[in-house]
């Protein structure tokens, strides 16, 4: 059986520079799914405004609204996008897989945040966080995640899911928060092996960090 498609086009709340809102614009699109998005003004305060508070009360982004269903946080929003729309694969069921795949989303809530994301927010959007901090954590998680995918194609094995999708985008832009890739042909070529996948959509960069020295 085909996964269903939403009986009207899914509506996305983001910023266009959020890595945890490209996790799921990206997600949509890979899915070939319908969706609209309302791009949001952080800095101008709209995420603080009575309509987006009535739909997260934390004011954060992403969040979606599928029919009836209102969701919000970005591991959750793609946890439930694979259930209700993807194919098995992406969010596998047996006990092991699943594990493995929950394994990926706690770094990408973790590591990953505190990591090339906090760097990221430092260098680009000028966020309180102490970026020195946030490199090291970062050059210590892509120690570990360059030798594990030495081996495999993809974050838990042979074939993309959303594991993939929740750590992309913030270590593909880490160069924006100064933290290089160079050190890291795995993490490159899986990088490189997401970004060929039919229908990749690619966050905008920002000249910030490393990447401010590129002409």
């Amino acid at each position: 059986m085909s996964p269903s498609k939403p009986a009207q086009p899914i509506r996305l709340h983001t910023t266009l520079l959020s890595g945890h809102g490209h996790r799921v614009k990206l997600f949509l699109t890979l899915l070939d799914l319908p969706f609209t998005i309302n791009e949001l003004n952080m800095a101008a305060g709209d995420n603080r405004k009575p309509a987006h508070l009535a739909l997260n009360p934390l004011g954060e982004v992403p969040v979606i609204e599928d029919g009836d269903v209102v969701l919000s946080d970005s591991n959750a929003i793609l946890v439930y996008l694979a259930r209700k729309y993807g194919d098995p694969s992406w969010l596998p069921q047996d006990p092991l897989g699943a594990a493995a795949v929950q394994r990926w989303l706690s770094l990408a809530a973790g590591k990953i945040a505190y990591g090339p994301c906090a760097a990221r927010l430092v260098t680009v959007f000028g966020a309180p966080h102490h970026l020195e901090t946030a490199q090291k954590i970062a050059v210590k998680l892509f120690d570990v995640l360059d030798a594990e995918l030495r081996d495999k194609p993809f974050a838990i094995g042979d074939t993309p899911t959303i594991a993939d999708i929740a750590a992309h985008s913030y270590i593909a832009h880490a160069p924006e928060g100064g933290i290089s890739l160079e050190p890291y042909p795995h993490i490159r070529a899986w990088l490189k092996r997401i970004e060929a996948l039919p229908r990749f959509l690619p966050m905008p960069a920002s000249k910030a960090g490393l990447v401010a020295e590129i002409d």
